[in-house]
């Protein structure tokens, strides 16, 4: 996966727009929770907190990317969106089980909640998302960060569906236990998606083979190019989002044009695999065995 450095001032300036509207409306949602009593607004609220978060995670990134590496930094400071994003899925897997032990006090005794303003905050989270949507998606396919983050607030907005459905219910029926039952929703939502990144970041900082490459099959195309004899020590991992590296010892005959076996080696993991950082050393060997290890 390429980062095309032309668009990436654009990429990081809309998604900043984004950041701005969203972080407002999450400001507001908690507000109009608490004033209408409404545990599912706040659910929603810490829903859109995982928007926020995703979404400095995705400008952040873009930002260290751009600084240089340093003498005792060789990769830069691109891990910092790894750690952020595992310290960040920690603090909402807590958030999501307070709002369904509070959802569970709730469901038996449901407070008073005011479902008209409910309503309208939904449809106006629900505006906000769309908007945001439209910001994002001529960048939706460019990079890992700008997808996850369209993700994010797509999600989001489903998540205003919820909300817009309790309110009316509300409004209609006067059935309080319709909030805290959306509430658990919401946050099992938030679990869900929260777990699958926590997961990501653990697999990132083991420096696990990314999940959109498959080792043995890497292997396998580096030894069909011309000249290869055999690959062994073979590491893929993931310095941050949309930045793989790999190293790995390359045999081939004595005598073979190593220059020449490097630069398809390097043609064939950049436009394939899309894999920019890769280490290959040479080895000679005599012997005519194959090995892919």
């Amino acid at each position: 996966m390429h980062n095309n450095s032309e668009s990436r001032p654009t990429q990081q300036k809309n998604l900043l727009r984004v950041l701005l509207i969203t972080g407002t409306f999450m400001i507001i949602e908690v507000v109009g929770g608490l004033l209408t009593g409404s545990l599912a607004l706040l659910a929603d609220a810490g829903h859109m907190l995982t928007d926020v978060a995703a979404l400095s995670l995705s400008a952040f990134a873009i930002w260290m990317a751009a600084r240089p590496s340093t003498p005792d930094k060789s990769y830069g400071y691109h891990r910092a969106e790894i750690l952020a994003a595992a310290i960040n899925a920690a603090v909402l897997l807590m958030l999501a089980i307070w709002i369904v032990v509070e959802a569970y006090r709730r469901f038996f005794e449901p407070p008073h909640v005011a479902g008209i303003p409910m309503l309208l905050i939904g449809f106006v989270g629900l505006a906000v998302n769309l908007v945001s949507l439209k910001v994002l998606e001529d960048h939706g396919n460019e990079t890992l960060n700008i997808r996850s983050a369209y993700l994010e607030v797509l999600s989001d907005a489903i998540s205003s569906i919820g909300v817009i459905l309790g309110g009316a219910t509300i409004w209609l029926t006067g059935w309080f236990p319709i909030d805290p039952l959306l509430s658990v929703g919401i946050s099992l939502f938030i679990v869900w998606r929260t777990w699958a990144l926590l997961s990501q970041a653990v697999h990132v900082l083991m420096e696990g083979v990314p999940t959109r490459l498959n080792a043995r099959e890497v292997g396998q195309a580096m030894v069909a190019v011309p000249g290869v004899k055999g690959i062994h020590d073979l590491h893929i991992w993931t310095i941050t989002s949309g930045l793989d590296a790999l190293s790995a010892h390359v045999v081939v005959p004595v005598g073979e044009d190593r220059n020449a076996v490097l630069g398809h080696l390097q043609q064939l993991l950049r436009d394939r695999f899309g894999i920019d950082h890769a280490t290959l050393q040479i080895v000679e060997e005599r012997s005519d065995r194959v090995q892919v290890e």
